[in-house]
């Protein structure tokens, strides 16, 4: 857990997806009053989520919104038992693009049933029955809020949409305003403060995921919070630059 800005707090969860331990960095954003959650992580934590949040200091009912970058399963995992824990009452935004993975109308383009089955046979058997539940029965939520391009969330002194498509179809990268934050999700990942681009492994799209990247020149970014790797916050505008030369 790390604060980042005022009102905005990086959250830090442990993750074991397909036998393979990593941390995942899901983001608060709150005022005295209200909290966004951004992304849930995989199945299974939602107290972890609980625990942190309310290490930031903020209790968790007072969450009243989530954000979802996209339908990755590592970021919408705990959906339904954080709107469970919550109440129906807590809205859900995402891209429309996204909207009917999210909403289990589409199955996930990653987790194919023939992908699932190589994965699955490559796992020893206690991890095998883990993935087993996650995969089979994936998560899924209604969205009740579609974000567009461009569009300023009312949130804690405002949250710009920006679409970013290739890692998935209808990914969104958020950014606040007052603190010039960049939430990346999985647009690009990090490495000890350094920005890497997006995941050739994990983006179908490599090519649109690069085109999308260069929307992030023409905002002035003090410091990315990147899913996969944590807080970037040296001279960012330039490692962007490099990037998308």
């Amino acid at each position: 857990m790390m604060r980042i800005a005022d009102g905005v707090e990086m959250l830090e969860l442990e993750m074991v997806f397909a036998g393979n331990a990593s941390v995942i960095h899901p983001t608060l954003l709150y005022d005295d009053k209200h909290a966004v959650l951004v992304d849930v992580g995989v199945p299974g934590q939602l107290h972890a989520i609980r625990a942190a949040v309310e290490k930031a200091g903020v209790p968790f009912e007072r969450i009243d919104a989530v954000i979802l970058t996209h339908q990755d399963i590592d970021h919408v995992g705990s959906i339904e038992a954080v709107l469970g824990e919550l109440g129906q009452s807590v809205a859900v935004y995402a891209h429309a693009e996204d909207k009917p993975y999210i909403e289990g109308d589409k199955p996930s383009i990653k987790m194919t049933p023939e992908r699932v089955a190589q994965m699955l046979a490559r796992l020893p058997e206690d991890a095998r029955k883990q993935a087993e539940a996650m995969f089979l029965h994936p998560p899924k939520a209604k969205v009740t809020n579609v974000v567009a391009d461009g569009e300023i969330l009312p949130f804690f002194g405002g949250v710009q949409v920006v679409f970013t498509p290739g890692h998935t179809p209808g990914h969104i990268a958020l950014y606040h305003l007052p603190s010039k934050t960049l939430i990346a999700g999985d647009s690009t990942v990090g490495r000890e403060g350094k920005l890497l681009g997006p995941s050739a492994q994990a983006t179908p799209d490599m090519p649109m995921a690069l085109a999308s990247l260069k929307k992030f020149t023409a905002l002035d970014v003090a410091q990315v919070i990147c899913y996969h790797g944590g807080l970037c916050d040296d001279h960012v505008n330039e490692q962007f630059r490099d990037l998308t030369k």
